[in-house]
């Protein structure tokens, strides 16, 4: 056990000695962003992502107000209360019926391949975005690159910047259309890149992913990765079920996950639908 220990160790050594160059250390300022932007690169590169989709990085600059954004994140500490007023409203509550009932049969379809019920789904959205009108049109390679240059959470969002390459290079987004919220969510739901590479599904047929402009897809693509996260079918999804703990996937936040169970249950209620209540 000894000796395969330390040949592990000198494999280890061996493996670091050849390793190409990490990049630059992070950073606290835009001094020296455009250093460690050129390490990035080139690791993206040794990584195997082609040349045109790293050549998408080459007019992003640093973004100060990505990090402030990123220091004031003080929504979350809100009460459910404070939080799920603001945005349950009952004008919200009935754009969300008319949304369930617009897309009733796109709905009908996730249900049956995903288990997952419409008002959930569409709880999320309104959430998200108000259905879709609000995105953000903040650049997205700005912020993710702003972001992984950043000290405080380097590692998630290099591996973020990087999805979102290949992202580019797979060909689901053009870097122009990679526009959304300042921690680079994208679409209609807002889906980080490694999500969006791991559960985007097209479900309107036209053979492409498109969680920006496409209801279906978002909808569809919310629904899959709550499932891949473990949703029970016919389940309830309110706080202290198997599905609430599903939703702590989407966000960490309990207040959020709090809302959109009882939006949920106010969509469900307005429809007609089963309550996600025990």
């Amino acid at each position: 056990m000894r000796g395969l220990a330390v040949l592990l160790v000198t494999w280890v050594l061996a493996a670091v000695a050849v390793a190409p160059a990490t990049a630059a250390e992070c950073g606290d300022g835009a001094a020296g962003f455009a250093t460690w932007l050129a390490h990035f690169k080139a690791e993206a590169t040794s990584e195997g992502i082609s040349a045109g989709a790293v050549a998408a990085l080459d007019h992003v600059s640093y973004d100060a107000r990505i990090i402030h954004l990123d220091r004031n994140q003080h929504v979350f500490h809100e009460s459910f209360a404070v939080f799920s007023a603001h945005r349950v409203t009952s004008g919200a509550i009935a754009e969300g019926v008319a949304k369930m009932h617009q897309h009733a049969d796109v709905l009908d379809r996730i249900e049956h391949r995903f288990g997952v019920p419409g008002p959930v789904v569409v709880a999320i959205w309104g959430l998200e975005t108000g259905f879709g009108a609000g995105s953000g049109n903040l650049p997205t390679l700005t912020a993710l690159a702003t972001l992984a240059y950043d000290c405080r959470r380097s590692a998630m969002f290099r591996t973020e910047l990087t999805d979102a390459l290949r992202l580019i290079e797979r060909g689901d987004l053009r870097p122009d259309e990679m526009r959304g919220a300042w921690a680079g969510e994208m679409g209609q739901t807002q889906f980080m890149p490694s999500s969006y590479l791991k559960y985007a599904i097209d479900f309107d047929g036209n053979g492409h992913a498109n969680l920006i402009t496409s209801a279906p897809d978002a909808l569809a693509s919310t629904a899959n990765y709550l499932k891949g996260y473990g949703w029970h079918a016919g389940k309830p999804w309110d706080e202290g079920s198997a599905n609430f703990a599903v939703l702590k996937q989407w966000n960490k936040s309990t207040v959020y996950c709090e809302t959109v169970a009882y939006f949920a249950d106010k969509l469900a209620a307005a429809a007609g639908r089963r309550l996600g209540a025990r």
